[in-house]
């Protein structure tokens, strides 16, 4: 068989079709490229010889001579050394032996209490590389910071508030319970009751756990599936009334 796919026969196909002939946009031109033409223009025919076009061409006197482009230090000179020497501002003199210092100056300066102040403790850091990087122990983590806490070891606060309503709520039911136990619409199981229940549900899930072995492996009817899915929900809420009977000692039922 061929590659191809051809498509489906039709009368309409022999009809003559009208070719459609897709107008393409016009092309872009900028509005700069005449500007852009002018400025290459100027500036590439002014440069089509060796070099610009007009240069002033040294005489024939003054020829390159040797050593005429390296740059020349100043002389020095004795004018040049005594301008390095001296310096704009002068220095205040030194005082001399017969002058008095200045009297009367105050300051709000306490010296005592500079002297007596506790100079301030450097921040403990510890070094962990041999090129003497350091680190601030504060924000590393091997301080026990977290032990150290003013709340560390209390219970916290949406834990409290949420055995507060557990509890609010057991006493609600609670109060419900007596309620209606005054009324006498409910009772109580006792624990033979409870256990003869709990074994007669057990033993209604081993039964089903036995027909359930008993499948075939091959289910490729709906019957078949039908009759597993069944046995499997079945199974599930026995299993769940178990759980929910061998969880919770005290039971109530309505009386009728």
């Amino acid at each position: 068989m061929s590659g191809f796919i051809y498509p489906p026969e039709s009368v309409y196909n022999l009809l003559p079709k009208e070719e459609v002939h897709t107008q393409r946009p016009p092309r872009y031109m900028s509005k700069f490229r005449p500007a852009v033409i002018l400025e290459k223009r100027s500036t590439k025919e002014a440069m089509r010889t060796m070099g610009p076009a007009k240069v002033e061409v040294p005489p024939p006197e003054k020829y390159l001579k040797k050593h005429s482009k390296e740059t020349k230090l100043p002389e020095i000179t004795q004018c040049s050394k005594e301008a390095r020497s001296t310096c704009i501002v002068r220095k205040p003199p030194v005082p001399a032996r017969t002058d008095q210092p200045l009297m009367g100056l105050h300051t709000k300066r306490d010296f005592i209490k500079t002297a007596t102040a506790v100079p301030m403790k450097p921040q403990p850091a510890c070094v962990d590389t041999s090129k003497g990087h350091k680190q601030l122990l504060e924000k590393s983590g091997l301080l026990p910071e977290y032990i150290k806490k003013k709340d560390y070891g209390e219970v916290p606060v949406y834990l409290k508030q949420r055995n507060e309503e557990e509890q609010r709520a057991h006493e609600e039911n609670l109060r419900f319970l007596k309620e209606q136990r005054e009324r006498g619409a409910i009772k109580q199981l006792s624990d033979e009751e409870r256990r003869s229940l709990i074994e007669g549900l057990k033993k209604n899930l081993d039964q089903l756990h036995h027909d359930y072995q008993g499948l075939s492996l091959v289910t490729d009817t709906m019957t078949k599936k039908a009759h597993k899915q069944r046995l499997e929900a079945s199974m599930k809420q026995l299993e769940t009334d178990i759980n929910f009977l061998e969880s919770f000692k005290a039971i109530y039922i309505p009386k009728k």
